[in-house]
């Protein structure tokens, strides 16, 4: 009979972001039956953190196996698969970034509502060249239906999407308009950062000083004394 006292043990290793004890705690109970599915996932997860990446996908595989209908096992499959390319061989990386797609997909399709999902096929679409189905039109439709989930991620998409494509008027336009709507650290990082690798460095630290005004983060500081160097 399962206990819940290894999962409780490794969800606090977890939550303190003591991955390698949360992996001791689970390997032996991740052999249980697959009813057992938040000992797996848990897992997963804590071998995703961890960077083994083959270990990762084992778990998640695992899940989406046993369970056909749930658009998060997907999504965590897909993304052990892509970070798994970016850190493996160039040999390697092209069908396990193939495989991460249709994963992705897989969840959108189940999960309407999933956005960390339409942000992945976001980056995938933007990444991959056309002839292995990269597609800006297909990445924008994506942007679209995550702005219409959250308005803020759709603008911070859309700014990902035309800074990719060297359209840098109509990225600056949409990452402005995340600050506007979203009025977040992440909002303000990204356009700080989007205007560093313009060389607009003034624009940058302008940025940087009014999320420092707004938040009192001395992370903001940090990078004014940064780039001012």
């Amino acid at each position: 009979m399962f206990s819940q006292q290894p999962l409780v043990e490794a969800q606090a290793y977890f939550n303190d972001k003591k991955y390698d004890l949360v992996i001791v705690t689970l390997e032996a109970e991740s052999l249980l039956p697959i009813e057992h599915s938040d000992v797996i996932e848990l897992l997963g997860d804590a071998y995703s953190h961890a960077e083994k990446w083959d270990a990762a996908i084992s778990q998640y595989k695992v899940l989406i196996n046993a369970d056909t209908d749930v658009a998060n096992y997907y999504y965590k499959y897909g993304g052990a698969l892509a970070m798994k390319a970016l850190n493996g061989s160039k040999m390697q990386a092209i069908p396990l970034v193939l495989d991460a797609k249709e994963a992705f997909l897989t969840a959108a399709t189940l999960d309407a509502k999933h956005i960390d999902t339409r942000w992945a096929l976001v980056k995938i679409y933007i990444e991959l060249p056309w002839v292995l189905g990269g597609s800006t039109t297909t990445a924008i439709m994506y942007a679209n239906e995550l702005e219409a989930l959250s308005v803020v991620d759709g603008c911070l998409a859309k700014g990902y999407i035309y800074e990719k494509n060297h359209d840098y008027k109509l990225a600056e336009q949409h990452y402005k308009k995340a600050v506007e709507v979203g009025q977040s650290k992440v909002c303000y990082n990204t356009l700080a950062t989007f205007y560093l690798n313009q060389n607009q460095t003034h624009k940058s630290i302008t940025v940087l000083r009014a999320a420092f005004t707004k938040f009192k983060d001395n992370d903001f500081q940090q990078k004014i004394a940064e780039i001012s160097q």
